[in-house]
C-alpha cells in the first residue's frame, strides 16, 4: 500500500487568476491576494498570486490573438521573442520565466489556474496526470474537505485532450474550475466555492509538509469518451437545440476510478 509520495517539501507555489480575461472568479480572488495575501499565506511556502493575461483582463475578453492556455508547448516557449509573435506567445515565453523554465528542477512545484465555465459543473478539480500520486491524495483531501457540496475530478491525460496549459509549467499542475456562471460575471455563490478548494489544497500542502501521512486512496474521476456535434443542415448550419430537460444538467462524462494502492 502506498501513500502521499513527493521526493520533496513543496516549497514554490503560483496561483494563476485571469488566463482566460472573462472568468471573474479567479480574476477577482488574484487581485483580492495580491493586495492581501493573509489568507493564502501558509508557513514556509512561498505562494505568488499572479495575473496571466492582463490585457485580455482590461479587455474582460477570453484572450486577445490566441489562447493562453494552449500555447505552453515547447515550440512555442522557444521561439525567438518578437513583437511578430502572437502576444499572447510572448505572455506564455513571460510566464515561463517567472514560474518554469518547464520541465526544469527550477520550475514552480505547484500551479493553481483558475477558472469558470458556463457549464453546470459545479466544483471541478482538473487532472492531468492519473499516474501522480500527490495529486491524488490532494483532490481525494479537497472533496472531502468539500462535502456535501459535489466536488468532480476531470481526467484531461489522453492524448486527443492533452494540451499545452498554462499551468503545465508547474511540476504538480492543478486546474480549478467552478461554474455555472456566465463569462464577465461574479457571482458570490460560486467565488466562495472556488475560495474553499484553494484553503484546502493549500492546508493540504503544508500538512504534507509538516510530514503529515495520508492513507491510501481511491478518487473517481471522469473522462471525455466521444464528442457528438449538433445535427446540422445541408449547409452545415447547426439545426437543434439543447432540449430544456437537458439544459442545466451535467455535461455526459464516463466515470472511472484511479486508486493509490
Amino acid at each position: 500500500m502506498t501513500s502521499c509520495v513527493a521526493e520533496e517539501p513543496i516549497k514554490k507555489i503560483a496561483i494563476f487568476g485571469g488566463t482566460h480575461g472573462n472568468e471573474l472568479t479567479g480574476v477577482f480572488l488574484v487581485t483580492h491576494w495580491l493586495k492581501n495575501g493573509a489568507e493564502v499565506h501558509r508557513a514556509g511556502l512561498e505562494v505568488k498570486p499572479f495575473i496571466t493575461n492582463p490585457r485580455a483582463v482590461e479587455k474582460c475578453t477570453r484572450y486577445i490573438d490566441c489562447d493562453l492556455n494552449r500555447v505552453f508547448d515547447l515550440e512555442n516557449l522557444s521561439k525567438e521573442m518578437s513583437e511578430d509573435l502572437p502576444y499572447e506567445v510572448r505572455r506564455a515565453q513571460e510566464i515561463n520565466h517567472l514560474f518554469g523554465p518547464k520541465n526544469s528542477d527550477d520550475a514552480y512545484d505547484v500551479v493553481f489556474d483558475l477558472h469558470n465555465t458556463t457549464s453546470n459543473m459545479g466544483c471541478t478539480l482538473i487532472l492531468e496526470d492519473s499516474r501522480n500520486d500527490f495529486l491524488i491524495q490532494m483532490f481525494h483531501y479537497i472533496k472531502t474537505c468539500m462535502a456535501p457540496l459535489p466536488c468532480s475530478v476531470y481526467l484531461i491525460e489522453h492524448p486527443s485532450l492533452k494540451y499545452a496549459t498554462t499551468r503545465s509549467i508547474a511540476k504538480y499542475p492543478v486546474g480549478i474550475e467552478v461554474g455555472p456562471q456566465p463569462h464577465g460575471v461574479l457571482r458570490a455563490d460560486i467565488l466562495d466555492q472556488m475560495r474553499r478548494m484553494l484553503k484546502h489544497a493549500l492546508d493540504f500542502i503544508q500538512r504534507f509538509n509538516e510530514g503529515k501521512e495520508f492513507p491510501p486512496c481511491a478518487i473517481d474521476v471522469y473522462k471525455i469518451m466521444e464528442k457528438v456535434d449538433y445535427p446540422r443542415n445541408e449547409s452545415g448550419d447547426v439545426a437543434a437545440v439543447i432540449h430544456p430537460n437537458l439544459q442545466v444538467t451535467f455535461v455526459s462524462l464516463k466515470g472511472t476510478s484511479v486508486s493509490l494502492m
